[in-house]
């Protein structure tokens, strides 16, 4: 595997430990923040945008008006926060 593979494969098992952390409790906890934080400043340094390559159904939802669907599919398929998508979505 290249160097891209192991970054792939490390930033999707931090997504994955978010996940997990957020339902395992309230996802108030100072860890899950640090976490958070920590894939925040990978993402950045590797300058990766989650939810840069939106699908075609998140913008035919757009241009159709249902943004509160389209922030919810954008949710779904990239594992970010309301915010996140939110501003994506009034982006597109």
């Amino acid at each position: 595997m290249d160097t891209n593979s192991y970054l792939i494969l490390g930033l999707s098992a931090l997504v994955l430990l978010n996940m997990l952390v957020r339902r395992a409790g309230d996802g108030s906890g100072p860890h899950l923040a640090r976490i958070e934080r920590k894939l925040d400043l990978l993402l950045a340094d590797f300058e990766i945008n989650p939810i840069s390559n939106a699908d075609q159904e998140i913008i035919a939802l757009v241009r159709s008006g249902n943004k509160i669907e389209a922030i919810r599919r954008c949710r779904l398929a990239t594992g970010v926060g309301l915010r996140e998508a939110k501003d994506y979505v009034d982006q597109l």
